[in-house]
């Protein structure tokens, strides 16, 4: 067990914005950035002036393949008009904004700095899906990329081991993904809109209007068996099982927290952080857990001095169905093999004791995957606030929730538990 850290200044989060997600034609990077930090701006309830600050963490994973375009940090402290000050990127894979968020907590905890930007950005639609494929792939060990062993296999495999550990079926992953896809539309951000019986029903009405066979499906997941409906991608994994392929930036300001006043009186502040690094798959310990989810939620357990039962929520790192699961059980949330039961019984629904993902998670609200960490944290921040609007968690008061991201296979995994106090 690692030992139990504390910080040395506590840190308060007062501001955050993020992006549209989607796939932007007609939009780079640095517009995606800017969108973001303008509501971050007019989300300081006091107000602020951008002049405060003084040092950013910017995370990206690979706009370098994506775009052609490496050095992020001074790239958005030019952006913004705050350069010479110091703008640094990190890079953890999908955790590189979660990183980005980390190195501005322990800026500020250690006096260095008063007041952090931290985010993240990536701009992947101008490749195709097979390039892509490729640089998402680049995050794989040595090992698993030499097997060509992408992303959608490498979740695939953990699916068929869960299933055959815990005699779970693809049902399982119907039911998160469902879940997923109620929450979306209710967040305006998010990149799919549509529940899976609202998809179903466009596609009817298309085939009648076109007059091909009109599907007779009974249910959403009589449409999600069918492989016309729900091609397979990896089996088990399926169309709809996978997050999409996305732009978006997202940002927090950070300050230290007996400032906090002086921006907003409604303030969220971290209350434990934990990051752990993984095995390649063919090391792992187990292939139905990530070791580095446990470090990470060991550490941030510890620092906060909270147990998972006092988590009313979370974000977790959904890239595929499977991942909600096992990730809600290294969390501690439900029990080894007791996390598809507890889905199917409605307990991670928006309404649930237990809701997860309220933002639609990385599956509907989107994954440009360096902005991903980041933005996981403004949902919680968001709930925490009683500011997420037609998707704010029912009939509690939030004073409790958690983030949880993953980079690569498992490589990087972190949790961070925000509270209002």
């Amino acid at each position: 067990m690692p030992e139990k850290r504390k910080l040395g200044r506590g840190v308060a989060i007062v501001g955050a914005g993020m992006s549209k997600f989607g796939m932007f034609a007609d939009k780079d990077s640095k517009d995606l950035f800017a969108e973001a930090f303008k509501e971050l701006l007019s989300s300081v309830d006091k107000g602020f002036d951008p002049e405060r600050i003084e040092a950013m963490w910017i995370g990206n994973f690979s706009n370098d393949f994506f775009v052609h375009q490496s050095h992020w940090g001074p790239i958005i402290s030019d952006l913004l008009g705050m350069a010479p000050i110091a703008s640094t990127r990190t890079e953890g894979a999908c955790a590189a904004s979660t990183l980005a968020f980390r190195d501005g907590v322990m800026s500020i905890a250690s006096g260095l700095y008063d007041v952090v930007l931290v985010g993240g950005v990536e701009e992947m639609s101008k490749c195709t899906t097979v390039e892509v494929t490729e640089g998402l792939a680049l995050a794989t060990s040595p090992y698993e990329g030499a097997a060509a062993f992408t992303f959608p296999g490498v979740f695939g495999a953990l699916a068929t081991a869960y299933f055959d550990k815990y005699g779970a079926s693809r049902e399982a992953l119907m039911n998160v993904t469902i879940k997923s896809h109620n929450n979306a539309p209710l967040n305006p951000k998010a990149q799919f809109n549509q529940t899976i019986a609202e998809i179903m029903q466009a596609k009817i009405k298309r085939a009648e209007e076109k007059g091909r066979p009109v599907p007779s499906w009974s249910d959403e997941k009589d449409a999600l068996r069918d492989s016309r409906f729900n091609p397979p991608v990896a089996w088990p994994m399926c169309l709809y099982d996978c997050c999409p392929i996305s732009d978006g930036a997202s940002c927090m300001l950070l300050v230290a927290e007996d400032m906090a006043g002086e921006f907003t009186d409604k303030p969220v502040y971290l209350a434990g952080m934990g990051q752990g690094s993984g095995r390649g798959l063919h090391a792992a310990p187990s292939l139905t857990s990530f070791e580095a989810n446990k470090q990470a939620a060991a550490e941030a357990y510890g620092m906060s001095g909270l147990e998972p039962k006092d988590i009313q929520f979370s974000e977790v790192h959904d890239c595929f169905s499977i991942a909600e699961l096992i990730h809600t059980e290294d969390l501690g949330f439900f029990g080894p093999g007791e996390a598809f039961e507890a889905v199917a019984d409605g307990a991670t629904k928006l309404d649930g004791p237990m809701p997860i993902n309220t933002s639609g998670g990385l599956k509907c609200k989107g994954h440009p995957v360096g902005a991903t960490g980041v933005s996981q944290l403004i949902e919680v921040w968001k709930q925490l606030r009683g500011d997420a609007g037609k998707r704010q968690i029912p009939g509690r008061d939030l004073h409790v929730g958690g983030a949880q991201n993953l980079g690569g296979t498992g490589g990087t995994c972190t949790f961070t538990i925000l509270e209002r106090r």
